[in-house]
């Protein structure tokens, strides 16, 4: 779980995910080699599926990763393969969605609810406001990580956690407003289809393959946001 979770990070830090992501994962890997420890669980993303708007099953890798953080995670998941069959390791790796939820530190929620607490008149939003993603919460999140764990027995397994549904994100910037202390603030967006270079401004993931085995998450993603900026707006607003 240990990495640079914002995809935005890496146009400042290039080498940001490298270090973070590919050759921290090749570390833990090659660390489990030595030591002879067999079992490892992976955090991967759905940026792995590249720049389409179509629901993504494990199996979808039509096109590659636009953001050097999807990079990242579609190299460490090749390392992480080979060292299932090089060597003998067991591996459960997941595909998250959005996730979302308490005590965050990134993310569309948090960034807007900082952009209000600093400017309670205007609310800047990148984009046009119609790019839209999965968001899941941490529970759900979670939950699958471990019943996945305990319910696929390959050797590697690859699974996608997610909803079926998506959320905007003028609908997150709306509800943060809500949220706030300052529920006449108007919404400004920048303007384009995405909110910065490597951005994917429509994700979709298939979750069915998780799904045939027992489980579902429990909150639709607009639940899941909906929860999340309550949580947040607490956190950045007491």
């Amino acid at each position: 779980m240990a990495a640079n979770p914002e995809a935005r990070w890496g146009l400042e830090n290039p080498r940001l995910d490298l270090e973070q992501g590919t050759i921290c994962t090749w570390n833990v890997l090659e660390a489990m080699r030595r030591t002879g420890a067999k079992r490892l669980v992976f955090a991967s993303s759905g940026t792995m599926y590249g720049d389409t708007a179509e629901a993504c099953a494990e199996g979808d890798l039509g096109k590659l990763p636009i953001s050097l953080y999807g990079a990242s995670k579609f190299a460490c998941e090749g390392l992480i393969s080979a060292f299932v069959e090089c060597f003998g390791l067991s591996a459960w790796i997941y595909r998250f969605g959005n996730v979302v939820g308490p005590r965050g530190t990134h993310g569309a929620a948090l960034d807007f609810l900082n952009k209000l607490k600093h400017n309670p008149e205007e609310l800047e939003v990148l984009g046009d406001g119609h790019q839209s993603k999965p968001y899941v919460y941490v529970e759900d999140c979670v939950a699958g990580v471990l019943f996945g764990l305990a319910h696929a027995g390959k050797r590697l397994n690859v699974h996608n956690i997610s909803p079926p549904d998506f959320t905007s994100v003028r609908r997150i910037a709306e509800l943060c407003i809500a949220a706030s202390p300052y529920p006449n603030a108007r919404i400004r967006y920048t303007g384009g289809d995405r909110g910065w270079p490597g951005d994917v401004p429509h994700s979709r993931l298939n979750a069915d393959k998780l799904a045939a085995l027992g489980f579902r998450v429990s909150r639709s993603s607009d639940h899941a946001v909906e929860a999340a900026v309550r949580a947040l707006a607490r956190q950045v607003f007491g």
